[in-house]
């Protein structure tokens, strides 16, 4: 059944103070309708998007809708576009076939944002114990060694991300992944939060290896 005109008013309404759980709440009572998704996509609010990444239809979206999604994210600031990305990732991409074969071919996307999405996606992968090929997981950090240190900065986060994941649930190439981030030393000064995991490769990869030990 299609949304109700008072349910897409209330969408369309959301401001910026509008808080996550209402978000979900309300993408909870329309479900899906992808003609609205497109629209509250292109108002451009944040909070609509966010709900409009809750409410496409997976086995709708087209090629060239991602593509005008992934540039439209390259436009906001880093925290916008990452969380966009993450919920249009969990929510979408992850979720239908098609979908998944696409976001295995943007290794190499001329576009940083769908660069990022096949990384971030990788790394979900691992983390949440869908074990990889070997095979997969050596290529992957032939890649790492080869491009990160020329990478886009939201790119090279995403990498990184990944790398610690297959050194965690990889023994044999943890010491690549270390040496990795040795040679680099990304995030290495970065502070972190209390009860947060460091990015810093060799801490990340010391301190989730500890966890499951």
């Amino acid at each position: 059944m299609a949304p109700s005109a008072e349910l897409k008013r209330i969408a369309s309404g959301l401001n910026e103070k509008a808080k996550l759980g209402e978000i979900k709440k309300l993408a909870k009572e329309i479900k899906t309708d992808h003609e609205l998704a497109l629209e509250l996509w292109s108002n451009g609010a944040h909070q609509c998007r966010l709900l409009a990444t809750l409410i496409f239809d997976k086995k709708l979206l087209t090629d060239a809708e991602l593509d005008s999604i992934a540039s439209d994210l390259t436009e906001l600031d880093e925290d916008q576009r990452n969380q966009l990305s993450d919920w249009l990732l969990a929510n979408q991409l992850t979720k239908d076939k098609r979908l998944v074969a696409l976001l295995e071919s943007w290794q190499h996307h001329e576009s940083s944002v769908m660069r990022r999405w096949f990384w971030y996606y990788q790394a979900r992968l691992r983390w949440t114990g869908r074990s990889q090929p070997i095979e997969q997981n050596i290529n992957l950090v032939d890649e790492l060694e080869l491009s990160i240190a020329s990478e886009t900065p939201e790119v090279q986060w995403a990498m990184n991300f990944c790398a610690g994941w297959i050194a965690v649930f990889e023994p044999s190439l943890r010491k690549k992944c270390i040496d990795l981030g040795i040679k680099h030393k990304l995030y290495k000064d970065d502070p972190v939060a209390k009860n947060c995991t460091p990015s810093y490769l060799p801490e990340f990869i010391r301190v989730e290896v500890a966890k499951r030990e």
